[in-house]
């Protein structure tokens, strides 16, 4: 073996060839080798760290973000409402007048312990003048006990009427009427469907509806099965709405169905609460339904033209129908002369058909911007009502959510059929949220010429407190006064002190509709509840405020001039009201429309928008102030 020095290649491949040592193999060749290998690993670990750093330095450059620039902050502010002082809300008390009016109904709904469905649903009313002596009249729409829970001794609960004596006390005249009728009825829809004069009364229910023709003098008669509108048994229908959707001069009808419903599919389906067992609950595991439309053919009869009209809107993914409709707006959204419709559906889109005036309707809900709420999210959605609440033009379109959502005010946009929804820049959406609204409307309850909103409330369940302490089953109603602020938030919450706490009476509440019953000029309210008495509040306001009503007569329209616009212009003003008593939930208001004037003593123009666009002007000096005025078409 050599003992020549090894150069640096030899180094390298004697320590890549190391070996064990060999049997009489001196130790310093052992030791040699290992030195060798030793610094053959140092030079790699050297190299590797060299390559690390390297490699590093490459990622840092590739990776290096740039020095940050000076950011330019924008601030951002949510919509705040502006805070009105309570003195700006003026006094105006509501006073609880049930006894004192005499009215005694107490709405019955059949429930004995299974927690059915539409034993929580119930209880709608409709003010109309049945016997036309110019007072409002009351009628209560009542459930009845279940077939299999008939008491075959007992008398059935039938719908109660209460006739006006004037001056807002009544008097029961539901016997012998032919509203002494007893089904399972849900609302009602009032509407003189063959324009001899006198106010025809439908009524929707679980397992048929029913038509009674007014035949004056007090009496009805039922003919639901000559005019072919008692719809399938086995449907279940809530609110209706009488309508000239063909503008031929008779009224079509509109009526709302709400979900498949049976008791037994009720029983599997099988809503729970924790802690509390069987509960009545949402219906979002009950199949849909379709609505109805019937064509009036001006002979006593109705075609029905449900599906030719194109209301029947079906699942896109499933096929099955998809409405759960529970209210109704009848408006001219695109202001042609020609109604539209739209529907508040429960836990599903709401839907908007614009009628295309050949018969037919287009449902636009999600162009529209109503379907949903502002993240695109259905709601529990009830009672509806629209009105053009600022004098400016714009229409609002109110629906009366389900707890913990909000109530939606949807705000149109310019001229077209384009919706914002704006309940909380307008003051009403985050007051609202915690209640479970069924009843909606406009009105113009201190006659400063704004439209107000009422809003009547109350759970489904009777134990909803155990498992949500938020809640009650019975809930008072809110009121919403108009402040007429167009920058800022326009409604103010009214409390107890600014209207008294008659108003504020915890109820089951469900229906709700107002009229002028003693004819004072302002507007009372009767709020309806579930299994319980209604709440009649007499308007007792003391403002000083002028006002004016108007009631029209059709005659190439439909009698009743249902459809019809009032527009009246006090000073710089348009104060807008349509001749519509479909309104809330399951209810029907007055016919006649009521003017706030505030301060103002007259008026400056008043012009009447038929059917059709047709216009008509009313010289303002035939028109009194702080009266009742009956205008007939020209």
């Amino acid at each position: 073996m050599s003992n020549e020095p090894l150069d640096d290649e030899k180094r390298t491949k004697r320590a890549s060839f190391s070996r064990p040592l060999e049997q009489g193999e001196p130790d310093e060749v052992a030791h040699y080798d290992d030195a060798v290998i030793g610094r053959a690993f140092r030079w790699s670990a050297f190299a590797f760290v060299a390559l690390a750093v390297l490699l590093a330095g490459v990622l840092f450059l590739i990776k290096r973000k740039p020095a940050p620039t000076a950011a330019k902050v924008t601030q951002i502010t949510s919509p705040v409402a502006r805070a009105v002082l309570l003195a700006e809300i003026p006094e105006a008390k509501f006073t609880d007048a049930t006894r004192s009016s005499r009215i005694q109904f107490i709405h019955h709904n059949g429930a004995y312990g299974e927690k059915l469905l539409p034993e929580t649903m119930g209880g709608g009313v409709a003010f109309f003048d049945f016997d036309n002596d110019g007072a409002p009249d009351l009628l209560f729409i009542n459930s009845t006990d279940w077939p299999w829970r008939i008491q075959p001794a007992q008398m059935p609960p039938t719908l109660a009427l209460y006739r006006n004596d004037g001056h807002g006390r009544f008097e029961d005249a539901t016997a012998g009427s032919g509203l002494d009728a007893s089904l399972y009825g849900m609302g009602a829809a009032v509407g003189d469907y063959d324009n001899d004069g006198w106010v025809d009364v439908f009524v929707t229910g679980v397992g048929g509806n029913r038509l009674f023709r007014n035949l004056g003098q007090g009496k009805f008669t039922e003919v639901t099965a000559a005019a072919g509108i008692g719809g399938a048994q086995g449907e279940w229908s809530s609110s209706a709405t009488w309508m000239d959707f063909d503008n031929d001069g008779d009224l079509d009808l509109f009526v709302c169905n709400y979900v498949r419903w049976s008791k037994e599919i009720d029983l599997e389906v099988g809503y729970q609460l924790t802690g509390i067992g069987r509960a009545y609950g949402p219906p979002m595991n009950f199949e849909g339904t379709f609505p109805y439309f019937y064509r009036n053919e001006g002979n006593g009869k109705f075609t029905d033209v449900s599906e030719a009209s194109g209301v029947q809107v079906k699942n896109s993914a499933t096929g099955v129908p998809a409405a759960k409709s529970l209210g109704v707006a009848p408006i001219d959204l695109d202001h042609n002369g020609w109604i539209d419709l739209v529907v508040a559906n429960d836990t599903v889109q709401n839907f908007v058909f614009t009628n295309r005036m050949d018969g037919t309707f287009q449902e636009i809900g999600a162009v529209s911007g109503i379907a949903f709420d502002s993240y695109g999210n259905t709601r529990g959605a009830m009672g509806i009502d629209a009105g053009i609440f600022q004098n400016d033009g714009r229409l609002g379109i109110i629906i009366g959510n389900f707890a913990n959502e909000m109530t939606a005010l949807y705000v149109s946009q310019g001229a077209s059929a384009i919706f914002t929804d704006e309940a909380i820049t307008e003051g009403i959406g985050p007051a609202s949220r915690l209640l479970l609204k069924f009843g909606v409307f406009f009105f113009d309850y201190d006659l400063d010429g704004r439209l107000d909103v009422l809003s009547v409330n109350g759970h489904l369940e009777e134990e909803i407190n155990k498992v949500q302490q938020s809640q009650q089953y019975a809930q008072p109603a809110q009121l919403f006064w108009n402040s007429g602020q167009k920058t800022t938030a326009a409604f103010q919450v009214v409390p107890p002190e600014k209207c008294g706490a008659d108003l504020f009476k915890p109820i089951v509440g469900r229906g709700s509709a107002f009229a002028d019953l003693d004819r004072d000029g302002d507007l009372d309210v009767v709020l309806t509840q579930v299994g319980g008495a209604p709440l009649l509040l007499r308007n007792d306001q003391n403002l000083g405020h002028h006002w004016l009503r108007i009631k029209l007569i059709g005659k190439k329209s439909n009698r009743d001039a249902i459809g019809a616009k009032v527009k009246v212009r006090v000073g710089d003003q348009t104060l807008v009201r349509q001749v519509m008593p479909t309104r809330s939930y399951l209810s029907q208001s007055e016919l006649p429309v009521t003017f706030g004037l505030g301060k103002a003593s007259r008026v400056d123009e008043i012009e009447i928008v038929w059917p059709r666009n047709r216009v008509q002007k009313v010289p303002v000096e035939r028109v009194r102030i702080d009266a009742m005025n009956v205008i007939e078409e020209e």
